[in-house]
């Protein structure tokens, strides 16, 4: 989260929001949110890891880290999904194929 943190600047030029959200209670979170200028939802249940499309872990009963980018309209641009800290977004990679996505977006709008 705090890669995100050091480069929202930089995303929110890029039109982009950052939101996150996690299974733990409010008060384990209290030190990480406080250094966090994007919103930090809390107390994560099964039903709302469904309604954003998370990786629920049957056999730990948790969400699995889920990370999306979305367009305005809401359409999944891309993702990931991991069981481990390996294969997370790269926070510099996303922001890089952000800024290469909304090119092409501006030289297809411009030619058209």
């Amino acid at each position: 989260m705090a890669g995100f943190e050091e480069r929202r600047a930089a995303f929110e030029e890029q039109g982009v929001s950052i939101i996150a959200g996690t299974v733990d209670p409010e008060e384990k979170l209290t030190d990480i949110a406080a250094g966090l200028g994007y919103p930090l939802a809390h107390g994560m249940t099964r039903a709302d890891g469904d309604s954003v499309g998370a990786w629920w872990e049957e056999r730990r009963d948790h969400i699995q880290p889920s990370e999306f980018v979305l367009s305005k309209s809401g359409k999944v641009m891309f993702d990931t999904y991991s069981n481990s800290p390996v294969g997370r977004m790269d926070p510099e990679e996303t922001l890089t194929l952000i800024k290469y996505l909304n090119e092409l977006r501006a030289k297809a709008k411009a030619a058209s």
